[in-house]
């Protein structure tokens, strides 16, 4: 029987009705729903509709619902319309009609409401606690990698030499405000919806404030109206996931490139790869290719929960059912992709001789020549020309900076002199870019430990508030 089947003559359509229905995938929120209906059957008997033999009754088959769908998956095989009336069905044939007592005072909008929130606040635990872990793997490479430079890109082109570390650090900086994105969402989404009723409040004298307490809540909704039409927290934590993704998708890209031959930076793990059907010497970075497609993934899902609210009346529509599926999609690859990220970044080798070969040509140490004119007196802007024109003679006799004879330095300016070749070599060149993150060695040191230290208090916050 619906649950909302007495106000009808005529049976559903059959094939709207199987359409219509969403267990198939909000069946992933039974263990919300069951911790959410057991606080209702407390705030219940609290107000007298319940008695304490029913509250029992009730709260002894909400446990057994549990448990037989922890035992059996195949337990879930069922035609309810959606994961409050499986419940209600379920106790109902397990406790008989005190099970049907159970909806007093409560309407489907509040408890989808409540049941996504406690989801959604769930996922950003578990993927603020993935971040933790890449972020640990990030910084230990950055640690092993110790003084050796890599050559940094600006427009693809090379730049400047920096500290692999340094590098890899950025990355970590990356995923840290991304975990702090999720925390934030979090505290804003960390209000309970129950007892709202359909729109309008709950229609019997329930205490709010101990279900939301109960729940892990930091308090009630403020507005009924609101609470069950709100889904700013499924949209934010879309936009949240998909900068995730975003930097994931970042990440992958530079791997890709810095594996292929024309950089040979690193190599691919074997683990994390595939081979050519045809090309027998093939390694290819699935790995890498699949964090950059899915992400995608996460993107469009973040667009379709905005489309989804957009120009919604208050307050429930049924278009909200469809606000669900992306948010769960987006919360599943992200949680997929992150421990196998993880697994990826223990796994890789870097080529940190040809890092530090690439880091020493180019011209990469054309900025710090200039800084050397600049500490001789030569305006910024004249010794930025100064070794333009440097770097131009080298073009034109294919060589380095280093390689340029003396005299043909001083026909382009008097300051230089011979300490000139020695601000060249790959430790002064770091050294200039002694500021606080800067990629000199003792600045790289410094942030490795500051960044554990970040690492720890993220763990910390994820063990509290788990």
């Amino acid at each position: 029987m619906k649950m909302w089947s007495g106000r009808f003559r005529q049976p559903l359509d059959p094939d709207f009705e199987r359409w219509q229905r969403s267990f198939g995938f909000d069946r992933r929120l039974l263990q919300y729903e069951l911790a959410a209906s057991a606080a209702h059957a407390r705030a219940l008997k609290n107000a007298g509709v319940l008695s304490a033999d029913e509250l029992i009754s009730i709260l002894e088959g909400l446990e057994q619902i549990g448990e037989r769908a922890a035992a059996s998956p195949s337990f879930l095989d069922d035609e309810a319309e959606d994961v409050h009336h499986f419940v209600e069905k379920q106790l109902v044939a397990l406790i008989g009609e005190t099970g049907c007592k159970l909806h007093s005072g409560r309407s489907r909008n509040e408890q989808i409401a409540a049941d996504l929130r406690m989801y959604v606040r769930a996922a950003i635990d578990q993927l603020r606690h993935e971040i933790a872990e890449l972020s640990t793997v990030l910084t230990d490479q950055a640690e092993q990698a110790a003084d050796v430079a890599m050559p940094a890109y600006t427009h693809l082109q090379r730049a400047e030499p920096v500290l692999v570390g340094h590098w890899l650090l950025a990355y970590v900086e990356m995923f840290l405000r991304d975990a702090e994105r999720l925390a934030d969402c979090k505290k804003r989404l960390n209000v309970c919806p129950l007892g709202s009723g359909a729109v309008a409040g709950a229609t019997l004298p329930l205490d709010r404030a101990l279900m939301a307490e109960t729940l892990g809540f930091d308090g009630p909704t403020a507005n009924s109206v609101d609470a069950t039409s709100d889904r700013d927290f499924a949209l934010e934590f879309g936009s949240v996931s998909s900068l995730l993704a975003l930097h994931l998708s970042r990440w992958a890209e530079e791997m890709i490139l810095f594996s292929s031959e024309e950089y040979a930076f690193l190599s691919l793990p074997e683990a994390y790869s595939t081979g050519s059907s045809a090309m027998p010497q093939k390694r290819n970075p699935d790995l890498l290719e699949l964090v950059r497609g899915k992400s995608g993934r996460v993107v469009g899902n973040a667009v379709a929960l905005m489309v989804a609210v957009k120009g919604l009346p208050l307050a429930y529509n049924k278009d909200l059912q469809e606000t669900q599926e992306p948010l769960f999609d987006s919360a599943d690859a992200l949680l997929q992709m992150l421990p196998l990220v993880t697994g990826w970044m223990k796994a890789v080798e870097f080529r940190l001789e040809r890092m530090q070969q690439a880091a020493q040509s180019g011209f990469t140490n054309a900025w710090a020549a200039a800084t050397y004119l600049v500490s001789r007196g030569v305006p910024s802007r004249l010794a930025h020309e100064r070794i333009g024109k440097a770097v131009q003679m080298c073009i034109e006799r294919g060589c380095e900076l280093k390689d340029q004879p003396l005299d043909g330095l001083q026909s382009l300016s008097p300051a230089f002199a011979q300490d000139f070749y020695q601000y060249l070599q790959l430790p002064s060149v770091l050294a200039v870019h002694d500021v606080p993150g800067g990629t000199a060695p003792a600045r790289v040191r410094q942030a490795i430990s500051a960044t554990r230290k970040k690492i720890e208090l993220l763990r910390e916050e994820v063990h509290a508030r788990a």
